[in-house]
């Protein structure tokens, strides 16, 4: 799912370890390897005071208090963990007891979990023996996408769920949670993209007839990973909205598996564009479109996009601004500073840089807003179970004042401008837990030529969740097994505790590497670690013997997870 990394997480650099004054070839050739440095403490991240100032004039005015209250609710996520609570018991009682067990640590299920016919699960012995392995390792639950491309590709309204549903059995019985994304993207283009799964055939057909429901570039490339947000209210797909065909989806999702919601299906995490976040495909691996660590492109030219540009440009009085996005904005794989749009003085600091990416950024909101509208719908009044959304962790770039990459990726975040919290306020008025990705990165980690900093990022998005009165969630956004990243990501959890107290973690993800020893042996820990009262006050060395202890006892059935893993 997420991003990059796996096709979960927007964060698409690879942890590397590059010499400030690394050239570009030396930078991009470090973000290809996975850095081995020794353990040490993270260093503090800049203050972001004077980059959260401003608030977009144009973003959705802060909801009323009363619609910002449901923060208890999102103490869901840790009710498990409290054994002496029943599981019916209101959030809003013992909440502060709650949040005295730490966080509650998910696993990434393989993208080829269920198997493309629908119809079972792939390595389902595998399967079977992994979830026995998490849960002797305390691990929380799992997270699996549900991939539109799979359980309604038959035709419009025909749903298969039997892969599944198999696997909700499987996490009953193991008694783990279970968080199911609502993948309404395509698998394969990402980074960590092992597999391609394709949007329904059907939603195809229609996008090969009006290549327009694509999201479109300013060379005229098509992407198919994702419906274009500019046609989320037409009736385009076989006589339904887009947004109606995800709001029907989640319906029979929640209809088919209703005696599992509240009890293990405890989130929904709502895929809002491609990798399954909040943002436009503007840097898409595929065919070496885009490489880390390139601006990207921005994606408005498809005629739906463009004719509410054109409009916007009407409404305030600048009918030439309305024509085409920016023209000086480089291609995918610039820097900044190749281009006259975001160099440092550039176009994105003029009026009309204000307008585009005002408005550009305000269509995304908008996307989030009908399609949570629709999920609330559907998922309201549905006990113990929460709704959350991915954003990107786009921390190339971010230490320049234009932050390219974020611009093009739809985040209106620059020096001078707060793009984030817009979009946590609009979480907020739904009750929706905020997921981010690249918590187990530090600053010192990336290429620095590339100016990334992934840790300020991560305490902009915090302070953002904090303000707006919304849980936060994290995941890595790369596959990390080592003490360096585990120690980063209970850093941050332990400090996102005290502060405002970070619901849960998605542990990227399931897969042959995980069942090494060692490795196995630093999973255990982590999640003793990130589970435990307190968080940052449980003694490593008794950390360290419980975890010797559980790589011992599970090691038959760690084996042969390895191993039928890896068939």
């Amino acid at each position: 799912m997420t991003l990059n990394l796996a096709h979960q997480t927007g964060a698409a650099a690879a942890v590397a370890a590059a010499a400030p004054a690394a050239p570009r070839t030396a930078v991009v050739a470090a973000a290809a390897a996975t850095a081995a440095a020794p353990v040490v403490a993270p260093a503090p991240a800049p203050s972001l005071q004077l980059q959260t100032q401003t608030v977009d004039p144009a973003a959705p005015a802060q909801a009323p208090e009363s619609l910002l209250a449901g923060k208890p609710d999102l103490a869901m996520a840790c009710q498990a963990l409290v054994e002496s609570l029943p599981e019916t018991e209101h959030p809003d009682v013992a909440g502060e007891e709650r949040r005295k067990v730490g966080v509650p640590v998910y696993v990434m299920m393989p993208l080829d979990t269920v198997r493309k016919d629908g119809n079972g699960l792939n390595r389902r012995k595998a399967v079977e023996a992994s979830l026995a392995a998490l849960k002797s390792a305390g691990a929380e639950g799992i997270m699996v996408d549900v991939w539109w491309g799979i359980a309604e590709s038959e035709g419009p309204g025909r749903y298969n769920f039997t892969g599944y549903m198999e696997l909700m059995e499987m996490a009953k019985k193991n008694g783990l949670k279970v968080q199911a994304v609502m993948s309404f993207h395509q698998c394969g283009g990402n980074v960590g993209d092992s597999v391609t799964i394709p949007l329904p055939k059907w939603v195809l057909e229609e996008m090969d007839k009006d290549q327009d429901l694509a999201y479109t570039d300013q060379s005229g490339r098509r992407n198919y990973e994702y419906v274009s947000l500019g046609a989320d209210a037409l009736p385009v797909l076989k006589g339904r909205t887009p947004v109606q065909c995800y709001g029907d989806f989640m319906r029979a999702f929640r209809d088919h598996f209703a005696s599992f919601m509240g009890n293990t299906i405890v989130e929904i995490q709502v895929g809002m564009g491609p990798a399954g976040e909040l943002r436009y495909p503007s840097y898409p691996e595929s065919n070496g479109t885009w490489k880390f660590p390139g601006i990207g492109e921005f994606q408005c030219y498809d005629r739906y996009m463009l004719s509410s540009l054109k409009a916007a440009a009407e409404a305030v009085g600048k009918p030439e601004w309305g024509n085409a996005g920016p023209g000086d904005s480089g291609g995918y794989n610039d820097w900044p500073e190749d281009t006259p749009f975001f160099r440092r003085e550039g176009g994105w600091n003029t009026p009309y840089g204000e307008f585009f990416m005002s408005w550009y950024s305000q269509m995304l909101l908008e996307h989030g807003e009908r399609i949570l509208s629709a999920a609330s719908a559907v998922f309201t009044g549905t006990p113990g179970v929460k709704i959350s959304v991915k954003v990107a962790g786009i921390h190339w770039h971010y230490g320049t004042r234009s932050h390219a990459a974020e611009l093009t990726a739809g985040y209106y975040n620059t020096r001078h401008h707060d793009g984030y919290l817009p979009i946590a306020r609009m979480l907020g008025r739904h009750g929706a837990v905020l997921n981010f990705t690249c918590v187990e990165m530090r600053d010192h980690e990336q290429p620095q030529d590339a100016q990334c900093r992934p840790e300020a990022l991560v305490q902009q998005v915090a302070a953002a969740a904090r303000e707006s009165g919304v849980g936060l969630a994290g995941e890595n956004a790369l596959p990390r097994y080592d003490e360096t990243a585990h120690d980063q990501i209970v850093s941050t959890a332990a400090t996102k505790a005290e502060e405002e107290w970070m619901v849960a973690f998605t542990y990227l993800r399931m897969g042959p590497d995980l069942f090494q020893p060692d490795n196995w042996r630093r999973f255990a820990a982590f999640v003793k670690r990130m589970s435990e009262s307190g968080v940052r006050d449980v003694c490593r060395e008794q950390v360290e013997r419980e975890a010797l202890g559980v790589a011992h006892a599970t090691e038959p059935l760690v084996q042969e997870t390895a191993v039928a893993l890896s068939n």
